[in-house]
């Protein structure tokens, strides 16, 4: 039996972190479309790792235990890696409350009741919850501590309610950044620690969607002008998670990081700020 690793999401920015960390345990990948965690299966068994794919589809409790316990066929579950989603450009809102945001509480709250002491988790969010205005204390004690069933049902998280798919999407990781809040207090319970990582632009096949949807020249103009100059990479999300999931991140629990090239900075104080031309 080895210590395992569950990986949700076989995108790039998920297998970065993988690789990086998953050395020696066994890894197992979920994804919604099974030949995407077969394809991430392979690769990663081709340069050596021990890993294993199967269907998940996060925003089924079901299919979210499921995986859980064939992870706990290979041992106890060791480390959360998260990078399940859908973007405004794939989804309708409904999918993107029901994926990235339910999905993911769901996700935090089941692998929370079985993670093992000392274990940790990361949870990819984005960059894009924090352009949004600030909801207030009720609002964000809704996101952090409904009942996963109940979140739905919250009357500012009814499609009727939110105009478009980005603002669906920036509720979702403003949802991720609360709840991993909440869940560190259970987690910690269990000597184990969760956090979350807010990228901004990564270069991916997702990103690569955004840069050819409607708003792929906010998105290209955001990289360009943010401190940086450029968009990030998959390997630059991974440096953050290596140190959040190993022990000299012991110390961090419900924290968010920003890793953005500075480009949220710059849309509060410099030229990507909505009202500079």
């Amino acid at each position: 039996m080895k210590d395992v690793l569950l990986l949700t999401g076989a995108g790039q920015i998920g297998m970065a972190i993988a690789r990086r960390v998953g050395a020696g345990m066994k890894i197992v990948v979920g994804d919604r479309k099974i030949e995407n965690a077969r394809r991430t299966a392979k690769i990663m068994m081709d340069a050596g790792f021990d890993v294993a794919s199967m269907e998940m589809d996060i925003s089924s409790r079901d299919a979210v235990r499921k995986f859980i316990a064939e992870g706990q066929r290979h041992g106890e579950i060791a480390m959360l890696v998260n990078a399940a989603g859908v973007s405004p450009s794939q989804a309708s809102t409904e999918d993107i409350l029901r994926v990235d945001l339910y999905g993911t509480a769901v996700l935090l709250e089941e692998v929370g009741k079985v993670v093992k002491k000392g274990g940790a988790g990361v949870t990819i969010s984005s960059q894009s919850g924090h352009r949004m205005e600030a909801l207030g204390a009720e609002k964000d004690e809704l996101l952090a501590c409904a009942p996963c069933e109940k979140l739905l049902e919250l009357d500012f998280l009814r499609p009727c309610n939110i105009p478009d798919t980005l603002r669906a999407y920036q509720l979702a990781k403003r949802c991720n950044v609360r709840r991993v809040m909440a869940e560190a207090v259970k987690w910690g319970e269990r000597g184990a620690r969760i956090n979350s990582i807010s990228p901004g632009i990564i270069v991916t096949p997702l990103a690569l969607d955004e840069f050819n949807g409607p708003r792929g020249d906010f998105y290209k103009n955001m990289f360009a002008r943010c401190p940086a100059g450029r968009p990030g990479t998959a390997d630059e999300v991974a440096n953050v998670a290596e140190l959040l999931l190993g022990p000299q991140g012991a110390f961090i629990t419900g924290a968010d990081f920003l890793i953005d090239g500075g480009a949220t900075a710059s849309f509060f104080y410099g030229p990507l700020r909505p009202e500079s031309k």
